[in-house]
């Protein structure tokens, strides 16, 4: 451990010795500078103590030699755009700042009492204040130094979640094609299993989001003349989007056979797994986007957990501990009717895709590679129309997908899913759910030790956002920007060439007849 921590250390004081090194070739006033500098001394004192802690967090990456940034895959496809225009440089920089700060605090409140008082800081609320204040001030700096800004630019990537050392190791070249055509098999019988289903559905637990559903109207409503930021990306105000959130929470329909299928909240209790309360059934809810021709698309999420996936017999490589099933709803950027739905597991696994008929599949797709399982279609969805999704016994693999009708259930609350980042501990503490490499310890499965050549870490462990690589043969990953836009294509909406200029608003609806509905 102490042997990590020190190569760690060297490779940061590394990074920022480069950070300062252009600092310097900058001509930056010298008060500018020694903020930087000693804002450097403070980031590497807090990471030594998050690294010996183990509380790293992984969401959003690190970006060399800019200590507090941090960089998504939404992030790094705004690159060109911050790179064009000043007011959406500002923008990007706001929120590789944003995304500094939360990571910086998730960190800080999971490091141990003992930690402080670190440097000057006397204790997490002090540690807090002095990151936000360092992460701020690369904003003047910034502004000062065009050599800067482009290195900023260049140095803002997230790396992809393969490790190309295991594939070459692995002989992927070779290996791959018995994977591919175990995933075809297995898409094979899941498209029979989905059929099947919707002809003879088996009894099912109803789960529901609990109190009223927003209109349909208020729904539509919010999308009209939607204002968007000097990036393209629409704004909206928290309750704006817990509006979103609540009225395209889906139902879902549980097959039934034992705790292993009731869903519920993540809580810590003794061990190294996070326990689940399957008396306070919670779906954990985040806000992203997609960019489709230029244009960018909200997309809501939401994820639910059970305890394990049980064995299906005495030698399962895909059973274990905890078992997460995450649904993502596409949205129209004029009325925000739901374009498409796609699911995954926790573990990036099993990506299914399920367009309404605004939405077709490309025909250009790249042979011998996962790229768009699309096992059904969606009926089309008005504005606020939510979705019933139907999970399988113990795989809780999705077997359907339909219009919601309304029918009731047992209720069901949403929580940010960013809780789980720190949640409370019976010490008092907290600590998040997800592990410095972005696995969820104790999750493993035995499939790793078969898998491992496809170059995925841990292959079957439910993960944390941003660390869900989705396709074994091939590179994809869940919050790819452009994962919908490679994949499909929407003919007969005039949106979709509308551009996506500096401050523009989103389309008016296409359909007037839907808004009012």
């Amino acid at each position: 451990m102490k042997a990590a921590a020190a190569r760690w250390l060297l490779a940061g004081v590394a990074a920022l010795l480069g950070a300062c090194a252009s600092i310097e070739a900058t001509g930056v006033p010298a008060a500018t500078h020694a903020t930087i500098t000693a804002c450097a001394r403070w980031f590497e004192q807090l990471d030594l103590a998050v690294e010996q802690a183990g509380v790293r967090d992984a969401q959003a990456d690190r970006i060399a030699g800019f200590a507090g940034l941090r960089i998504d895959r939404i992030g790094a496809a705004l690159r060109e755009r911050a790179g064009a225009d000043g007011a959406a440089f500002e923008a990007w920089l706001a929120r590789l700042q944003h995304l500094g700060n939360e990571g910086l605090a998730v960190e800080t409140a999971n490091l141990p009492h003992t930690a402080f008082p670190l440097a000057a800081a006397a204790d997490a609320t002090a540690a807090r204040t002095r990151s936000g204040a360092c992460t701020g001030a690369w904003g003047a700096l910034l502004g000062a130094d065009a050599a800067l800004r482009a290195l900023l630019l260049a140095r803002a990537e997230v790396p992809d979640r393969y490790a190309s050392w295991q594939r070459a190791a692995g002989l992927y070249p070779l290996v791959r094609w018995p994977f591919f055509a175990g995933v075809q098999r297995w898409q094979r019988e899941q498209q029979a299993r989905i059929e099947q289903e919707s002809m003879a559905p088996p009894p099912t637990q109803r789960y529901v989001p609990a109190g009223a559903a927003p209109s349909a109207a208020t729904v539509a409503g919010l999308w009209r003349e939607r204002p968007r930021d000097a990036l393209g990306l629409p704004r909206f105000t928290p309750g704006e989007l817990a509006t979103l959130l609540a009225a395209h929470a889906p139902a879902l329909e549980v097959q039934t056979r034992a705790g292993f299928d009731r869903y519920g909240a993540l809580e810590w209790r003794a061990g190294r797994v996070p326990a689940v309360d399957t008396d306070t059934p919670v779906l954990y809810q985040r806000v992203t986007a997609t960019r489709y021709r230029g244009l960018w698309l909200l997309q809501l999420v939401y994820s639910l957990w059970f305890p394990e996936r049980p064995a299906q017999g005495h030698f399962d490589l895909l059973a274990g501990a905890l078992d997460a099933v995450v649904l993502r709803v596409t949205l129209a950027p004029d009325d925000g009717r739901p374009l498409l739905v796609d699911t995954i597991h926790g573990c990036g696994c099993y990506h299914l895709y399920f367009p309404t008929p605004d939405v077709t599949l490309r025909t250009d797709a790249p042979a011998g590679v996962e790229w768009a399982f699309a096992p059904a279609r969606l009926p089309a969805l008005r504005p606020g129309e939510r979705v019933v999704v139907r999970l399988a016994s113990a795989t809780h693999y999705v077997v359907g997908i339909a219009r919601d009708e309304g029918a009731p259930g047992r209720p069901y609350t949403l929580r940010d899913e960013d809780t789980l980042r720190t949640l409370p501990t019976p010490l008092g503490t907290t600590r998040s759910v997800f592990g410095p490499a972005g696995l969820v310890a104790g999750s493993e499965r035995t499939e790793r030790f078969f898998f491992w050549p496809m170059g995925i870490a841990s292959a079957g462990a439910m993960r944390q956002w941003g660390h869900h690589a989705t396709a074994f043969v091939g590179r994809s990953h869940f919050d790819d920007a452009d994962l919908i836009e490679r994949r499909f294509v929407t003919p007969g909406l005039d949106w979709q060439d509308a551009g996506n200029a500096p401050g523009t608003r989103s389309p008016r609806p296409r359909r007037e007849s839907d808004v009012a509905q």
